[in-house]
């Protein structure tokens, strides 16, 4: 895997991944883009969500929706590293069972998220999830 990020000017910076997607990323606090630490956040919400995703499809559940809540809680020195961060699951569907949806995120944060899976040895990680009923 490569990719390539470019300045843009001031505190702007564009990311191109191998296969031609961008992202810009604003190193002054997320003023104009996301920030690289915020980007962290977003891969990490991004790859649990596509295996919960997986998973609940894969035990036949009505998943309708599925978003989740990141909140991250960071070094007060520099660098500021991330120190936690909890991840609260939405799953919307039609009678989705709480054992499924438990298994999926355990499952994800155990065993398949791969930026989870990298950032466990530095930062603690936590869960949970609600269920709203389509």
């Amino acid at each position: 895997m490569k990719a390539q990020v470019k300045w843009l000017g001031e505190e702007l910076f564009m990311g191109t991944s191998e296969s031609g997607h961008t992202m810009v990323l604003d190193a002054n606090g997320g003023n104009l883009a996301p920030s690289p630490m915020e980007g962290v956040l977003i891969s990490l919400g991004g790859c649990s969500s596509v295996d919960v995703v997986s998973i609940l499809k894969k035990a036949r559940q009505d998943v309708q929706g599925c978003r989740v809540e990141l909140t991250g809680k960071r070094a007060d020195s520099v660098p500021a590293l991330f120190e936690k961060i909890h991840l609260h699951f939405v799953v919307t569907g039609t009678e989705v069972a709480e054992k499924h949806v438990a298994r999926a995120v355990n499952l994800s944060a155990d065993k398949y998220c791969s930026v989870a899976l990298m950032l466990n040895a530095k930062v603690e990680i936590t869960h949970d999830f609600s269920i709203v009923e389509a």
